[in-house]
């Protein structure tokens, strides 16, 4: 990983068919992203081991899928529509749009997002000489000014109507947690402590939106939202910490790539705040956010909503609202730790392998089947294979250029193994496997193939 950049990942990404660029064919779509033929199963894998690890393996967590709509007070509740915002300024040379926070911490300057304007402009302001436009390189803005982050939409507005109250699509997933509490905990018939887990799209209207598919404007998230007793918030928030920083190493990602960072401005209601961060090619930043968010959340949407969210112990019979500990991490920013934590070059006589190292649970394609010839001969026991070993897998199948360079097409995409179909099959019933990462070879029995990867894909 030390030597990956993001133009590499990003060149990757687009060649193999990973991501593309959304509408590219009319100039691309700033901050927005497709996932191709590859990039879907390694987000679709990525998913299924965060709902095994977060739902399936737990008795205590139960899934959700929340309408990305919402009624508007909803986001009146949450603070979303006064206080979701980032400072943006102006740079008066070429009118670029920039956000100040991101400029300050080129420099070193730390703009925490629950500064107020005052505060910001004022660091804005005496910093004003190192900060330069990325755009045309000068040094002067105007003043920065909050921007509200979230998606307006003119759902159910037949006839335009300004006064109308807006509609937004969503800013995060959490809120379609919250607000189902009482219909979760009543249909389920859990008790507190309990959580509540959901993936799903969210969108932020990012002033510059940054990094590949790190930060973009349309993105999914993973969360989970843990209900407890208030004197157990804080030993539910060391578990989930623990829980959560073991994940990422049992997914594969390598600890040196991982640290944790302490908020130390928090919002007036969080008790604590952590962030697993990652080292990423332009350095450690926020991967997941693992908080401690006291009553907030029920008690705003109690208030505004006039429901009352609170619960009784049923053997205690004590009454209390319960307060929330929360993991938040985005498909995207956990995929593109997945790619440069993979990504390995190595010289194989006198070439540069390039081989994405993924781990076998979350590889898009699990097997490559690749007949030696497109003779017909072969051809025909390659596709029974095929059609046997894909009701279990992702298989490739290959049948282009040497079987050389057929190798280093898979070994890019990180397929954890090969299978060459060639004339030898036709009298053993064998067929030739091939690591990905040892690059060894063996013989196995056609009729043991099921079995074998059974084994090597557990």
């Amino acid at each position: 990983m030390a030597d990956v950049s993001m133009e590499k990942i990003v060149q990757l990404c687009k060649s193999r068919g990973f991501v593309f660029p959304s509408s590219e064919i009319y100039g691309g779509f700033a901050a927005v992203y497709d996932y191709g033929q590859l990039g879907v199963e390694l987000a679709n894998n990525i998913k299924s081991a965060w709902w095994k690890a977060m739902v399936q393996y737990r008795s205590d967590v139960v899934g959700l899928d929340s309408a990305i709509f919402m009624s508007p007070k909803v986001w009146e509740a949450s603070g979303h529509v006064t206080g979701f915002s980032d400072p943006l300024a102006e740079c008066k040379s070429c009118h670029a749009r920039v956000r100040v926070d991101h400029l300050l911490e080129e420099i070193g300057v730390i703009a925490d997002e629950k500064m107020s304007e005052e505060q910001i402009n004022s660091l804005f302001t005496e910093n004003m000489a190192k900060v330069a436009c990325p755009k045309c390189g000068k040094h002067d803005f105007s003043p920065a000014k909050s921007f509200n982050l979230l998606v307006k939409a003119n759902l159910g507005n037949f006839t335009n109507d300004l006064t109308r109250e807006p509609v937004y699509l969503r800013g995060e997933t959490c809120q379609g947690i919250y607000v189902n509490f009482a219909n979760v905990l009543t249909s389920s018939r859990k008790r507190v402590p309990f959580g509540i887990a959901q993936i799903g799209k969210a969108f932020r209207n990012e002033i510059t939106a940054r990094q590949f598919v790190f930060r973009t404007r349309e993105f999914e998230q993973m969360e989970m939202q843990y209900f407890t007793h208030p004197d157990q918030e804080m030993v539910e928030y060391e578990r989930l910490r623990q829980l959560r920083w073991q994940y990422y190493l049992d997914l594969g990602i390598k600890a040196e790539n991982l640290q944790w960072h302490k908020h130390e401005n928090l919002v007036f209601y969080a008790k604590e705040a952590y962030d697993i961060e990652y080292r990423y090619p332009f350095g450690f930043t926020e991967l997941e956010g693992v908080h401690a968010r006291g009553d907030y959340d029920l008690t705003q949407h109690s208030k505004f909503s006039g429901t009352m969210l609170d619960y009784t112990d049923p053997v205690t019979n004590e009454k209390y609202t319960p307060h929330i500990i929360e993991s938040s991490v985005g498909v995207g920013r956990t995929l593109l730790a997945v790619l440069v934590d993979a990504y390995t070059e190595e010289e194989v006589e006198g070439e540069v392998r390039v081989v994405l190292k993924l781990p076998k649970a979350l590889a898009p394609m699990k097997i490559a089947v690749l007949p030696l010839s497109k003779k017909e001969e072969l051809q025909g026991p390659a596709n029974n294979i095929l059609t046997s070993l894909k009701r279990n897998w992702m298989v490739d199948y290959d049948e282009t250029q040497s079987i050389g360079k057929r190798y280093r097409r898979q070994d890019e995409i990180g397929t954890p193994y090969c299978v060459t179909v060639d004339f030898e099959t036709l009298n053993d019933q064998a067929v030739t496997v091939r690591d990905r990462d040892t690059m060894a070879q063996e013989r196995v029995a056609i009729v043991d193939l099921e079995n074998y990867f059974k084994q090597k894909l557990a």
